[in-house]
């Protein structure tokens, strides 16, 4: 038999075969084990389970702590208000929001406004995703400052001729903002099509972009204007890099969870980046039960890698973490917002978790900072519960790496709290402040449709400070809801 030609995996299977013949089963699975242990990083970065357990003896630090907000002081955003199809006023839920940035990651100033983009929508309707546009006079950092200039779509804007994408949306999720050197308005987000495996639709995620027109039809107020350039950009290609939605679900298997979402832009040297979340594609690490052996994605010693394969395999998490490939992805794309090529991925997370949610990252002294949410609810680390919401983090004298864990794991934020608790919060984005090591922190507050009377909203933002490979919640550093600025000199 010429093992040579056999992957590991296979090559495991005819050895233990062979060895069948002759010797007792106790010899089978310890040759069959040892076989298929090997390590390869695919020449990137790993959120490793070594440093996910290290993180849960950090949990409680007040370095690391979401701050407690007081429940009696959180208000709706007061002009989160649409017209329900039965014609009703009523309350939006707001949840993931980002600001209007320049392109080093500081919030703009479009003719003495502050604007952020936010998905919102009918509480009681889950498929009403939608971006809206809120903005606020600079220097007022009240909730009640903020202003809701409606949708930033029509329902029509996607009937783009030759946009083999658009048309097919039914949500539109997360993305980035970025106040072009020409002084226009790009939005990047996510093209969301409906899931309806009938008709071959899996819920495909594309990276999409436009621009958007504003007016000020008097000096106090902002208004869209209808939207331009708006086109698809990205959707996963071949799947080589990162997986497609085909790759994921072509086959039937439904048990994957497929990201390719939240665009974040970027520059560097005069060339233009998005940042995405996403998934491994099958020369990075793909997914499937060989991945359980590959020591790369756990980090530490021998005897840890060991002892910590040897539970994940006896784990009820074993099938989930078999299919956990998360990544952090990067493309270039042109001058006119264009696809230009594929990169390889910053960071994955193999067997930890197949979600890393709404990457932010930015340049600051030097180095690059990449951040990251995620639930524990998504995770297969025993010790982890249902219950851990983090923000990780992750640092690199270059853009694309290696990046290396903030605060020795890659804790940066820790919250612990029933999901009914109105203060829970999610979607932390860290927005950097000039001249400052001090970083403001905005999330949403309270989960969306829990309440009759408690939307979800803005939460109170937080300083987070950053020095070198650390940082640590700025204690008394609760800011306003939704303030995504400071003055530090006042």
């Amino acid at each position: 038999m010429n093992f040579k030609r056999l992957t590991k995996q296979a090559a495991a299977v005819a050895f233990s075969t062979a060895v069948m013949v002759g010797a007792g089963a106790p010899q089978i699975f310890a040759q069959q084990k040892d076989t298929m242990d090997h390590k390869e990083s695919y020449g990137i970065s790993h959120i490793t389970r070594s440093d996910m357990k290290e993180m849960i003896k950090q949990h409680g630090d007040e370095r690391y702590t979401v701050p407690q907000f007081d429940p009696s002081t959180i208000k709706n955003i007061p002009s989160a208000k649409k017209y329900d199809e039965s014609g009703n006023l009523i309350d939006m839920d707001v949840w993931d929001t980002w600001p209007l940035q320049n392109a080093d990651g500081t919030v703009a100033e479009y003719k003495g406004y502050h604007i952020v983009f936010g998905l919102a929508g009918d509480p009681k309707n889950g498929s009403d995703t939608f971006i809206y546009m809120f903005y606020k006079k600079t220097g007022d950092n009240s909730i009640n400052a903020w202003e809701n200039a409606g949708r930033v779509f029509d329902d029509n804007d996607k009937y783009v001729p030759n946009d083999p994408y658009l048309k097919h949306q039914s949500e539109e999720w997360s993305g980035s903002a970025t106040f072009t050197s020409d002084g226009e308005v790009r939005l990047f987000y996510t093209n969301r099509e409906a899931w309806n495996p009938d008709q071959g639709r899996f819920g495909k995620q594309t990276l999409t972009t436009a621009q958007v027109n504003l007016s000020q039809p008097d000096g106090d107020t902002l208004k869209v204007e209808g939207v331009e350039d708006f086109k698809s950009i990205y959707e996963g290609g071949d799947s080589k890099v990162y997986q497609s939605v085909d790759k994921a679900f072509g086959q039937g298997n439904y048990a994957d969870n497929h990201t390719l979402r939240d665009p974040h832009y970027i520059e560097e040297n005069g060339r233009k980046y998005l940042v995405f979340e996403a998934n491994t594609g099958t020369e990075y690490g793909y997914q499937g039960e060989e991945s359980l052996y590959n020591r790369a994605y756990y980090g530490g010693n021998t005897p840890f890698f060991q002892a910590e394969k040897t539970a994940l395999l006896q784990s009820p998490k074993k099938d989930l973490a078999a299919i956990s490939n998360g990544a952090l992805g990067i493309i270039e794309i042109n001058d006119d917002f264009t696809f230009k090529k594929e990169m390889k991925p910053l960071i994955a997370s193999n067997t930890v978790t197949d979600e890393i949610e709404r990457p932010n990252i930015f340049k600051k002294d030097g180095k690059w900072y990449l951040f990251t949410s995620s639930r524990g609810s998504k995770m297969t680390i025993d010790g982890i519960d249902n219950e851990d919401i983090y923000l990780l983090g992750y640092v690199s004298d270059s853009l694309t790496g290696p990046y290396k864990p903030l605060n020795k794991t890659g804790i940066v934020l820790h919250q612990d709290l029933d999901p009914r608790d109105i203060t829970w919060t999610y979607a932390h984005f860290a927005i950097p402040q000039k001249d400052s090591d001090n970083v403001v922190v905005t999330s949403y507050m309270t989960n969306r449709g829990f309440f009759e009377d408690h939307k979800s909203t803005f939460a109170p933002s937080f300083l987070l400070n950053i020095k070198g490979p650390k940082t640590s919640v700025v204690e008394d550093g609760i800011l306003e809801q939704g303030q995504i600025t400071i003055d530090e000199n006042k």
